[in-house]
């Protein structure tokens, strides 16, 4: 495989020097990196949508309230009551085990692998 890969960076870089890629679609400009070939493709269209009108996966928008509580909580707001500060350290627990797998299911995961 490695002689493959050799001839394939000899050919590009011919075709460079030969200026082939000089006037392509695109030249010089950003490249879109919102890649979503992982995305299986009956449902790319409905993620595009989606994503145009600002909806996000119920799992980020958890991480992204966990990052919020945790400014909050650990940058030093000190205008928070400490009611106020305990239902957001609640609150961010809360988050926290719903979006990250509990020992238990980290170690039945690693059982069933092995």
């Amino acid at each position: 495989m490695l002689s493959f890969e050799r001839i394939a960076e000899q050919k590009i870089l011919e075709a460079l020097a030969r200026g082939e890629f000089d006037d392509l679609p695109g030249a010089g400009r950003r490249l879109l990196l919102d890649d979503d070939t992982l995305v299986p493709q009956d449902l790319r269209l409905a993620h595009r949508i989606l994503k145009n009108a600002g909806f996000v996966p119920p799992e980020v928008e958890a991480r992204r309230r966990i990052a919020d509580l945790e400014r909050l909580l650990f940058e030093g707001d000190d205008t928070l009551d400490a009611a106020a500060r305990a239902r957001a350290a609640n609150k961010l627990a809360l988050l926290r085990t719903r979006i990250e797998p509990s020992y238990a299911e980290r170690v039945l995961g690693r059982l069933a692998r092995g």
